[in-house]
């Protein structure tokens, strides 16, 4: 079983930045990869960028440039550090642990964080 545990979610002016953490404990062989989500009010859920086990990174198109996601394996944490933040990345945020296979992340249903709100005023 794995555990998620995000943080640092906030309201910022547009222009801003925040850094969001995801904190996981447990562990599943089924893992090799953690994605962050976001879901905005009256819309799906939408992938916003990944990490794979051996480093590998993926972002949506409409976060490219401006959103670095990283990790720190001693820490079990994940890191999204959102820059030049837009009103419309006003969301609420979370974290997953899923499976990166042919360049295609899988998220797995079971291991959702909670969610961390962010609001980006204009």
């Amino acid at each position: 079983q794995v555990q998620l545990v995000e943080s640092g979610g906030g309201l910022v002016q547009a222009g801003g930045s925040l850094r969001l953490s995801c904190a996981a404990s447990g562990s599943s062989f089924r893992i090799n990869a953690m994605g962050w989500y976001r879901q905005a009010p009256g819309k799906q859920r939408e992938l916003v960028a990944i990490i794979a086990s051996g480093g590998s990174t993926k972002y949506a198109d409409s976060v490219k440039g401006r959103f670095t996601i990283s990790r720190d394996n001693a820490k079990n944490t994940v890191y999204l550090q959102m820059t030049s933040l837009k009103p419309e990345d006003t969301a609420v945020y979370y974290c997953n642990a899923g499976t990166y296979f042919s360049g295609t992340y899988y998220s797995n249903t079971a291991y959702w964080g909670q969610g961390t709100q962010v609001t980006v005023s204009s």
